[in-house]
């Protein structure tokens, strides 16, 4: 009642049990609803969605009903996130007449064009699909987007998005509202910041690497000679201690669907998520395990990520994650809304120092558990036997693939056969990225991170890559911690040598002067009036004396005219900026020239 909601999302807010917002929504609303552009940050579980939800249905409420257009766009970097926020907003707005629609892969295309063509206030989406529909679907547009809103905006800056949403930013019209929520917002989102959002409030509930008081983190040593025991170890836990409501986070895909044959073959009900699936295979599994058919889900990263799942007991990472923002993510699934809860992660020795350095910056107690001997033994020779029974399932398997694609193919040649004319009148679909630039631009972007390290022929594994951007984190981590002035040094330090690097390469090309130089207007003014008020200083101090020969007059004077110039087109243009804000009334504008880095910072 106080923030001010309408009645009809007060009578939803009520229907869904909220009675008293959390600190991230009671700080969002007001804001939001005064149409600035947000940058929120606040622990896992902590009602995000509904603090963007809310004041973007407030103002749909008073939007123009006989005009219908999309106004808002919502992106999420999963499918599966945005189906949830496609849902709560269908709760949130049960009482009103706004109409949401879901565009994400794996779906029907057909069925989507259509819901789009009919307008709807409200899309939620995923980048690529979106981008997909802008470009080949007929009467789809963003030209009435009055709200842009990014969710989980970090995941979606990482390898293989950034390009997308640039261009989703770009489609998207200058006068509009954007707000980014993550529980992470890591250095990488700055970019997005000043490419998308104009003068933006920063609001943060909690710390971004603050976990739960309720959630209770636990470590299981694996030692060298155990690693191959692994799974024992994993088996061992969720028959015995962890019975129920249990989150596995693997590695890879392979490892995720070798765990539920194995999980099969013991007995335990058990779910699989991850991208092999279809989009139906991957609703149907969290499906069955939100109404509890299944007592485990065995998922890699894709579900690490805002998934909402009620009463999720234990959060198991049998793979150890590789950075704070995915451990953060990860255990976060569990000990939401006050709920308690638990966070397993299995250790190697290769991952020790990885998980003493996540301890440390979000300074967690992390207690050891330690399994019992007996049972390993005992898992360990159960898995044994198992073995010949999980190779022929995977062959089996195998087979299958191979059958179904050869179907697929036949029954393609036959459409082509049957509706040659129809098909070949279609006007041909045009691609952002297709799905191989998509990775070669993600190996570019690891590359990249290689990039001064070594030559450049050498090819580095997705590990090496991963530990060089761990690396990278860290240093401008202790580049922040650092005195101001320490950091000021560094900084100047910095800029030299590219300068020097930058004379280098332009010097060994053979090039003419100004081509060797490579710099702005803006530096060349600068530079050339810095110089002409240190000539004038010296002069005044009597450091230098005028000669008066012939040559030199004329020197001087094209200095100071070309000076004069120079400072009347800088100054110019300094006024109309300084007119432009502060409505040019009264002041005079100031004739002083500061530091480049001073500048630049600004």
């Amino acid at each position: 009642m106080e923030l001010n909601l309408s009645r009809p999302l007060l009578r939803a807010c009520e229907a869904l049990g909220y009675s008293k917002p959390t600190p991230i929504q009671a700080a969002c609303i007001p804001l939001a609803l005064t149409g600035r552009d947000i940058c929120g940050s606040a622990i896992t579980g902590s009602g995000k969605t509904a603090a963007f939800a809310l004041p973007t249905l407030e103002r749909l409420l008073y939007r123009p009903k006989r005009i219908p257009a999309i106004r808002v766009l919502i992106l999420t970097p999963t499918r599966e996130l945005a189906v949830q926020v496609h849902s709560m907003i269908e709760k949130i707005a049960q009482f009103t007449d706004i109409r949401c629609c879901l565009v994400v892969g794996g779906l029907s295309t057909k069925m989507q064009e259509t819901a789009l063509r009919s307008m709807p206030d409200i899309v939620v989406a995923t980048p690529g699909r979106m981008i997909d529909h802008l470009r080949n679907s007929m009467s789809v547009d963003l030209d009435d987007l009055a709200v842009l809103i990014l969710d989980e905006a970090d995941r979606l800056l990482e390898l293989g998005f950034s390009a997308e949403i640039h261009e989703l930013v770009r489609l998207c019209p200058k006068r509009r509202q954007t707000m980014l929520f993550s529980a992470t917002l890591t250095e990488d989102v700055d970019e997005l910041i000043k490419l998308s959002l104009t003068k933006p409030l920063r609001l943060s509930a909690d710390p971004s690497a603050k976990r739960p008081s309720t959630l209770t983190e636990e470590v299981v040593r694996i030692r060298r000679m155990r690693e191959v025991n692994q799974e024992a170890v994993l088996l061992s836990l969720c028959s015995k201690t962890f019975t129920s409501k249990v989150i596995i986070f693997s590695g890879t895909k392979q490892a995720a669907h070798r765990l539920k044959i194995l999980f099969g073959l013991a007995a335990l009900k058990a779910a699989e998520l991850h991208g092999n699936l279809t989009q139906a295979q991957r609703l149907e599994a969290l499906e069955l395990f939100r109404k509890q058919h299944v007592d485990f889900l065995i998922a890699t990263d894709v579900a690490a990520r805002g998934l909402d799942i009620i009463g999720v007991q234990t959060v198991i990472n049998y793979a150890c994650p590789r950075d704070l923002t995915s451990y953060v993510h990860r255990v976060g699934r569990t000990a939401r809304a006050g709920r308690e809860g638990y966070a397993v992660t299995f250790v190697t020795d290769n991952d020790r120092s990885l998980l003493k350095a996540i301890a440390k910056r979000a300074g967690s107690k992390l207690k050891s558990r330690i399994v019992a001997e007996q049972s390993i033994t005992k898992w360990s020779k159960i898995i044994e036997q198992m073995e010949d029974q999980v190779a022929a399932i995977l062959q089996e398997e195998r087979e299958e693939r191979i059958l179904r694609k050869a179907e697929m193919e036949a029954t393609k040649a036959e459409n082509m056969i049957a509706h040659k004319e129809e098909i070949f009148a279609r006007p041909k679909r045009t691609w952002f990225v297709t799905e191989k630039e998509k990775k070669l631009a993600v190996k570019a972007d690891k590359a990249s991170i290689e990039k001064g390290k070594g030559s450049g022929n050498e090819v580095t594994s997705a590990q090496q890559a991963e530990d060089l951007k761990i690396k990278e984190k860290r240093k401008r981590e202790r580049e922040k911690n650092l005195p101001r002035k320490e950091r000021r040094k560094l900084e100047a330090a910095r800029e030299m040598l590219e300068d020097e690097d930058q004379v280098d390469k332009l010097q060994g090309s053979g090039k003419d002067k100004k081509e060797k130089a490579g710099i702005s207007m803006v530096d060349l003014a600068y530079r050339r009036a810095k110089a002409v008020k240190a000539k004038q200083k010296a002069l005044d101090a009597g450091k230098i004396v005028k000669s008066n020969g012939k040559k030199s007059k004329h020197s001087s004077q094209e200095s100071n005219s070309r000076a004069k110039e120079m400072r009347e087109l800088f100054h110019s243009d300094m006024s109309e900026k300084k007119q432009k804000r502060t409505g040019g009334i009264g002041k005079k504008p100031k004739h002083s020239f500061k530091s480049k880095s001073r500048y630049k910072r600004r």
